[in-house]
């Protein structure tokens, strides 16, 4: 009951977070091309600085066997929704766009903070196995199919400074490299920044919009049952029923932190992309609010099945 609770307070959180950006429009304080500049702010320099910041920890053997399995769990979650998204997606003619929207989550701008406020700062680490996997994927992957990119520039995606992060981040974790306090507080404090940036943005993106079209978007009903109730659910069963939550003592807990990322709202890197490549991104910003305060009811009972597993 406590774990239901906490989710619904952070979810809530970010809704606010999303009415500030809304409030901003609709005051004319800001206009929504204005949210192209905070996009941009957040993709090259909040989200890097979160990545690297995640990676500021004492290195143990506990600590890589746990990253291990965070990272496992991460690569399977996207090895059955990919995949499974294609078929679906086949069958229900979903556009690019919808395809990204039902496999990618908001796995960094949540989950950091959940994970931190529910299990406790020390658990935080594991969170970056499905952060850094996702991130890999929503630069490549998702970035190629909102795009609609038929192929990777590779050196496009190693010179991207997200990816350069998540390399910068492995090295000083692997050595231990330690990096001076005042670099590591800064990191801190502009990574802290990800969450609200991502949901001032969404929120002025649906700014210039009639709020009766959130709801009135069919589509958008679908597309959040696959991304907060089927695609999670399967996630549960699978790691419960092969047996990966017993693996080792903190497998359950460690599987527990992707389970929250595969149930979060969709991810705010992909309506971001969608901004800044111009692919539907007031569709792509309906679609996110939805799966906001959707995940306010969805979360804490695909987390209540899981422990009840």
């Amino acid at each position: 009951m406590e774990l239901s609770v906490l989710l619904i307070q952070q979810i809530c959180q970010l809704f606010i977070m999303i009415f500030f950006g809304y409030l901003i429009v609709k005051t004319k304080v800001l206009t929504t091309e204005n949210s192209k500049v905070l996009s941009i702010l957040l993709l090259y320099v909040t989200c890097p600085c979160a990545i690297i910041n995640s990676f500021m920890i004492e290195f143990t053997a506990d600590k890589l066997i746990g990253l291990g399995i965070s990272f496992l769990g991460a690569i399977l979650v996207h090895i059955v929704f990919i995949p499974l998204a294609n078929i679906i997606g086949k069958m229900f003619g979903f556009t690019p766009i919808e395809k990204a929207t039902i496999i990618y989550s908001n796995s960094g701008n949540l989950i950091i903070p959940l994970v931190g406020a529910i299990l406790g700062n020390e658990w935080v680490i594991y969170s970056s196995g499905y952060m850094v996997v996702q991130t890999i994927l929503l630069w490549t992957h998702a970035k190629s199919l909102v795009c609609n990119e038929p192929s990777y520039d590779l050196k496009k995606i190693f010179l991207n400074i997200n990816i350069i992060a998540i390399i910068i981040g492995l090295m000083l974790f692997i050595l231990q490299l330690q990096l001076p306090n005042l670099i590591v507080e800064t990191f801190s404090k502009v990574g802290s920044m990800m969450g609200p940036l991502a949901m001032i943005v969404i929120g002025m993106l649906i700014g210039d919009m009639d709020l009766k079209s959130v709801f009135v978007e069919k589509r958008t009903y679908l597309i959040s049952f696959f991304r907060l109730i089927v695609f999670p659910l399967l996630m549960v069963l699978i790691f419960k029923f092969t047996g990966l939550s017993s693996l080792t003592m903190d497998a359950d807990k460690i599987l527990l932190i992707s389970i929250l990322a595969t149930c979060a709202p969709p991810a705010a890197t992909v309506t971001q992309f969608a901004q800044l490549y111009n692919k539907h991104p007031g569709y792509a910003s309906i679609m996110n609010v939805m799966g906001v305060i959707f995940s306010i009811i969805t979360m804490p009972f695909i987390i209540m099945i899981y422990q009840l597993l």
